[in-house]
């Protein structure tokens, strides 16, 4: 069994390395789950330094991108031919939060991106699917259960859902047959503001 193989998805050479070693230990790939992902401090955006700005837009864009890349070959390549990419979005991807430029321009730009590697696929038999989150419990997300900026300019803690739900949501957008796909789930807490937030 092949070990980990740390990448840098900002990196051509270093996820092209990742890719050839797939290529080379298991002779194809049949899925993609692109799921690195960084954001930014909530500051007003004349505030937000530009190397954060750049930050966001190398992870979350240029890494999806990357990776969709050698993952597209390499499906185009293999025989028989395909497989399937899986986007992480995000609740972001539809409705911005306070002060979070660069991470809902990003994950727009990941929706973009997912449509266009769905289109570009099909003659290849590769499926792009997106799965947009929201409230997952971790690490990261644990500080909004004491609170978070809302629209209203009010700071309030939101409900969160175990992130057991997003593998097994995941999972089943993967164990589809590439005949059928899951081009956008949405998987968020119940209570969560979204559903009207604005």
């Amino acid at each position: 069994m092949q070990c980990p193989v740390p990448t840098d998805v900002t990196d051509p050479a270093s996820v092209q390395a990742l890719f050839d070693t797939i290529e080379q230990e298991f002779g194809r790939l049949d899925l993609l789950f692109n799921n690195a992902g960084v954001n930014a401090p909530a500051v007003p955006m004349d505030e937000l330094p530009l190397d954060a700005w750049f930050n966001v837009i190398n992870t979350n864009v240029t890494g999806v991108y990357l990776c969709a890349r050698a993952a597209f070959g390499l499906m185009r390549r293999q025989s028989p031919q395909g497989g399937r990419i899986i986007n992480n979005g995000s609740i972001s991807a539809h409705t911005p939060r306070p002060y979070t430029a660069p991470y809902t321009a990003s994950k727009h730009a990941v929706s973009g991106l997912t449509k266009a590697l769905a289109l570009d696929g099909r003659p290849f038999n590769i499926v792009a699917g997106q799965i947009d989150i929201g409230n997952a419990l971790t690490e990261l997300s644990e500080r909004m259960t004491r609170g978070v900026l809302q629209a209203n300019g009010t700071t309030a803690p939101e409900p969160m859902m175990h992130a057991t739900h997003v593998a097994n949501a995941v999972r089943h957008m993967a164990s589809l047959p590439l005949e059928a796909n899951v081009l956008t789930m949405t998987v968020m807490a119940s209570a969560m503001p979204f559903v009207g937030r604005g």
